[in-house]
């Protein structure tokens, strides 16, 4: 067994030397590192010689660096152009076949969890053109990389790189096997390892969770995560709404979490009429040389900003979803009244 200083102490030295450590340095030697490892042992029962096997083959990946980078100006984001990437001719046909082929499975989940079947199926569009696209990286280098040589982030991806290796230790498996993207988002939905262990599920009742190999787990898992996040079934997710800029920015202020009624919203140039008398929050979403569209974004819409803290991303899962919706007209209606009482872990609904 390695002998390793006190918790405390390491982290204190890795906190002294992070800053200045080589980048060449074999990360089972760097201070924040064997920090890491000891914490890992004290709390979880890891082996701590085993960890510091693992570190030895890590390796800083430059392109995991690269890709994490947010873009140089923020400003030139455009909602028109981030919309045309994912509300496209390829993820609407897919879309639509992925839906054919795995009807059963979406509608025992819109049962269970009150997620449309449609949402579903936009999520795992958008996050991987239904299974093909799931990323390549090692996780467990990915994450490495992103937890000791990534500042701005560090701290959540120590978190993500504990989840995996717990995982690894639940799932009986090397925490070498996952493969997934860059930031470590694993399978169809891109789950990070704590959302894996916190919200996945085993929905083709085989034994065993797999995101990577079963789309009738990930179907589950995106309808468990949505309703534990709150999703209200039946309920709106977001309206179009013409504003008149009187004072706009202070109730974009006020962030995308639901907090006024529409009809409070009248003295901020919000015309919302027509809308229901529910919580919501102001919606921009910019295009460069272009009007701002704006939207009116319910709890429901909040839900999908859970998944991907974008309103960007949440307003494309909305019209991805609406189109697949429409593209089905002659398909029988999926909003069921009979549902489980169970989830397939036998536990109540949430």
């Amino acid at each position: 067994m390695t002998r390793l200083l006190p918790t405390a102490l390491l982290l204190l030295a890795a906190a002294s030397t992070a800053t200045t450590a080589s980048a060449t340095e074999p990360y089972p030697q760097r201070a924040d590192v064997r920090a890491f490892v000891a914490e890992m042992a004290e709390r979880n029962g890891l082996d701590a010689d085993v960890l510091l096997r693992q570190f030895r083959k890590v390796k800083p990946d430059t392109a995991v660096l690269k890709a994490i980078k947010p873009p140089a100006d923020p400003a030139a984001r455009s909602w028109q152009a981030y919309r045309a990437r994912f509300v496209d001719a390829k993820r609407i046909e897919r879309g639509l076949e992925f839906w054919r082929d795995h009807e059963v499975a979406l509608v025992r989940a819109q049962a269970l969890y009150g997620v449309p079947a449609e949402i579903i199926v936009a999520i795992i569009g958008v996050e991987t053109v239904y299974g093909r696209h799931t990323g390549q990286f090692e996780v467990f280098n990915a994450l490495a990389t992103l937890a000791f040589d990534y500042p701005p982030r560090a701290e959540l991806f120590r978190r993500e790189l504990e989840a995996l290796l717990l995982l690894a230790r639940d799932e009986r498996r090397d925490p070498w096997q996952y493969r997934g993207s860059y930031a470590g988002a694993i399978g169809y939905p891109q789950f990070l390892p704590s959302s894996i262990r916190k919200y996945a599920v085993d929905f083709d009742r085989d034994g065993r969770v797999d995101l990577s190999g079963s789309s009738d787990d990930a179907i589950g898992s995106v309808a468990r995560f949505l309703n534990m996040h709150g999703w209200e079934e039946g309920e709106p997710i977001a309206m179009a709404v013409k504003v008149s800029h009187c004072n706009t920015p202070l109730l974009l202020a006020e962030g995308i979490r639901p907090a006024r009624l529409p009809a409070e919203m009248d003295e901020f140039g919000v015309e919302a009429e027509g809308a229901p008398a529910k919580a919501a929050a102001l919606i921009d979403l910019a295009t460069p040389a272009a009007p701002t569209e704006y939207r009116l974004g319910f709890n429901n819409f909040y839900v999908l900003t859970r998944y991907n803290r974008s309103s960007l991303y949440g307003a494309a899962v909305m019209d991805l979803a609406e189109t697949l919706r429409a593209a089905r007209p002659d398909e029988r209606d999926l909003h069921l009244t009979h549902r489980d009482q169970d989830d397939p872990n036998g536990q109540p609904r949430p």
